[in-house]
């Protein structure tokens, strides 16, 4: 065999490495650009969100016609009157500052007779039950102001528990067969929920604005981890050529 013969794939080896470095940079660089536009995208998000629950609130009417319309309504202030079926209420199971209970969620009968779910707040978890809370179960003519909150398309995950409709006891926000299991109909409730603020209820309980915003935001370091792996590859690269071009004997 001659000279040429082995000269050959030790040319295409350097090439084919080359490759695959190249396309390695590719993917690093479009994964750190990938999270700076994610990056961008929150924040946009995380200050919408803040403007929309720093805004004046709205009539209901105003929410329904944005819904109507597919428009976003999640976290928009909104305020509505009417009074509340205390003996309707639903308990979806929670935690409020490292504290078991509940969320209760209470039909609010508006003056046309349509029914709005209110998130009035969270009771710890021996307060279930009405009985033990009796001076919050308000009455007469009420004004809720807080946020609106879309109706979930469905079950969030399979690691969440299937509702206990018999026990009154929630684990995802099925607005459809909370109004069902009260015997509401579907036609005349509306389309989303109230997580009402944090306005003091009697004896304290419910405890409202428990609206939790949590938009974790980690996308810049994600970009500098992907963009470092990149610079690193290089750093890698150019040592390993450089110490191979040291080695070769002159000629």
């Amino acid at each position: 065999m001659t000279d040429i013969d082995h000269a050959a794939p030790r040319r295409r080896l350097p090439v084919f490495t080359g490759i695959l470095v190249l396309i390695a940079l590719a993917i690093l660089i479009s994964l750190g650009t990938w999270q700076v536009e994610r990056l961008h995208w929150k924040e946009g998000l995380i200050a919408d969100i803040a403007a929309r629950q720093a805004a004046s609130p709205v009539p209901l009417a105003d929410i329904e016609t944005m819904a109507a319309a597919g428009g976003d309504i999640e976290y928009r202030k909104v305020t509505a009157s009417g009074r509340y079926i205390n003996n309707k209420e639903r308990h979806f199971f929670a935690t409020w500052r490292g504290q078991t209970g509940y969320y209760i969620y209470t039909p609010l009968e508006l003056a046309d007779g349509r029914i709005l779910f209110v998130n009035r707040g969270f009771v710890p978890y021996d307060n279930k039950e009405p009985e033990t809370r009796m001076q919050g179960q308000l009455t007469d003519q009420q004004t809720v102001t807080g946020l609106a909150r879309e109706k979930l398309p469905g079950k969030p995950s399979w690691v969440v528990p299937d509702n206990d409709v018999a026990k009154n006891i929630f684990y995802w926000k099925d607005l459809d067969v909370m109004a069902e299991s009260v015997g509401l109909e579907k036609a005349s409730v509306i389309p989303f929920f109230v997580d009402a603020d944090s306005t003091l209820n009697p004896a304290g309980l419910p405890i409202g604005g428990v609206t939790q915003v949590d938009l974790p935001n980690d996308h810049l370091q994600y970009a500098f981890t992907w963009y470092g792996l990149a610079a690193v590859l290089l750093v890698v690269v150019a040592i390993s050529w450089f110490r191979k071009g040291a080695k070769t004997p002159q000629q």
